[in-house]
Parts: C-alpha cells; structure tokens; sequence
C-alpha cells in the first residue's frame, strides 16, 4: 500500500480480458492504495454497457460511452441514438473513446465520419469527449479545430506545439506510463509544459504499464509512478500534483 492518495484515473478499460480472472478482487480493494476516480472507457455498445454497470457497483468508478475506432466493424446505424440513449446514466460523464489511428488499416474516411459524428453527439449533448489520436495528428486536429469540443486528447503522443493548440482550444491532455519510457521524447517535453490546470494523470488500463512494469498489466494505482516521474521534471511534490489532476479530472467529467 502506497502513502499517496487522491489518485483519479482519467482513462481506463477495467472490461478487457486481461482483467477476468481478478477483476473485482483488484477493484474491491483500490482505494486502499489512494485511488479515488477512475473513468472506464468503452470502445463499442457492448462494453459501454459493461461500463455502466462497473459505475453501479462501484461509487469511484465513472463511465465513458462511445466507438473506438479499432471496432468500427459493425456500427450499428442507430448506434449515435443508443449511445445519447446510454449517456443518460448518471454515472456516464463523457462520449468515447473515440478517435483516429492510422497505424492499423482501417478506412480512413471511415475513421473519420464516426469520430466526427461522436464530436457532435457530444457538443449535442453538452458532454465531453475521450480523443483516440494515434499517429493521425493531422486529421484529428483538423476535426478537433472545427468543432472545437470540451475534449481530453488521451496518451498525448503529439509535440508541445500541438499540446499548445489543443490548450488555446480549451482541451485537456492526459498522460500515463509513457513517460516512464526511455524513448519518451515528447511525453516527457509535454510533460514539462502543459499548464497544470489541462492536465490529467491515465493508465489506459490494462495497457502501457509503466517502467519498471513494461509489459505487465497495468492497474490504476501504477498511476504513482508516472506522477513521480512527472513531478521530479516539474520539480513539485508527488501529492500536489495527484491533488491537482484529481481536481482537474472532476472538472473535465463534470464530478461532484
């Protein structure tokens, strides 16, 4: 059990599989490790539902509803009214995760009508949305300066300059175990410049488990070692900036 508290998880996936054989044992005892948020965010219907019912049984835990764009095989062409039908729970605070990634062949025009289509349910709903940016900055700021949506460009993977312009459009940025990465160039450049009122802390649980977990499953509470990272650049106590993108994660979900 770590000192830390105030732990809030913008980003994670408590539904995929490699959570089966443990899941509830884990999420029964994480706040005991100083976790007190965490948003579980869907990739199709199907796990927005299970999403849902994570948020009911546990009081921490928020929902995000939406399409990946890894699972645009078969979107359902009234998908946009079960997703607005969905984002009435209570527990649901944001449309997503949705996006652009250009590094798996999927169609690109695609990619680009269903995150469009997310960006205005969600500026139709008054909602926020969980940006997907991977290797395709170019399109999704295009739709991102079009629209401009109250967004959280999740895993920031792009340049300071970009981060600069997604804050000037009143988005948030969050970041996770890349930072922790020996390659982490722009991570950790981003990291050291983000206003800290647009920043937020992610696992992208059970993915990008920080060093020295690489590899391994990630779970919430590894949070601590991507917030140490970062606080050692930004030359601030840990708690201060768990404290700081707690708040910051409540006011983008709209969490009391």
């Amino acid at each position: 059990m770590n000192h830390f508290y105030n732990i809030f998880d913008a980003h994670a996936h408590y539904d995929d599989a490699w959570f089966d054989d443990d899941r509830f044992e884990l999420l029964d005892n994480i706040q005991q490790k100083g976790v007190c948020g965490i948003v579980n965010n869907a990739t199709d219907l199907k796990s927005a539902q299970t999403a849902i019912e994570y948020a009911e049984k546990y009081s921490f835990m928020y929902a995000a509803v939406g399409f990946h764009p890894e699972n645009l095989d078969d979107v359902p062409d009234d998908y946009l009214d079960r997703l607005a039908e969905l984002s009435k729970h209570p527990k649901v605070v944001a449309i997503g995760e949705t996006g652009l990634d250009y590094h798996w062949d999927i169609p690109k025009p695609l990619q680009n009508r269903i995150f469009e289509e997310q960006i205005r349910l969600s500026l139709d709903l008054n909602m926020p949305i969980v940006v997907h940016d991977r290797e395709a900055h170019g399109d999704t700021f295009a739709l991102l300066r079009k629209y401009k949506p109250k967004a959280l460009i999740h895993c920031f993977s792009g340049s300071v300059e970009l981060m600069r312009e997604a804050v000037k459009m009143g988005m948030y940025i969050s970041l996770g175990g890349v930072v922790t990465f020996k390659n982490a160039r722009h991570s950790i450049d981003v990291a050291k410049e983000i206003p800290l009122d647009r920043f937020l802390l992610e696992t992208d649980a059970p993915y990008m488990a920080p060093v020295p977990f690489r590899g391994k499953r990630c779970d919430s509470s590894l949070i601590i070692y991507p917030a140490q990272k970062i606080a050692e650049i930004r030359n601030m106590g840990v708690q201060e900036l768990l404290d700081i993108t707690c708040e910051n994660a409540k006011r983008f979900y709209g969490i009391e």
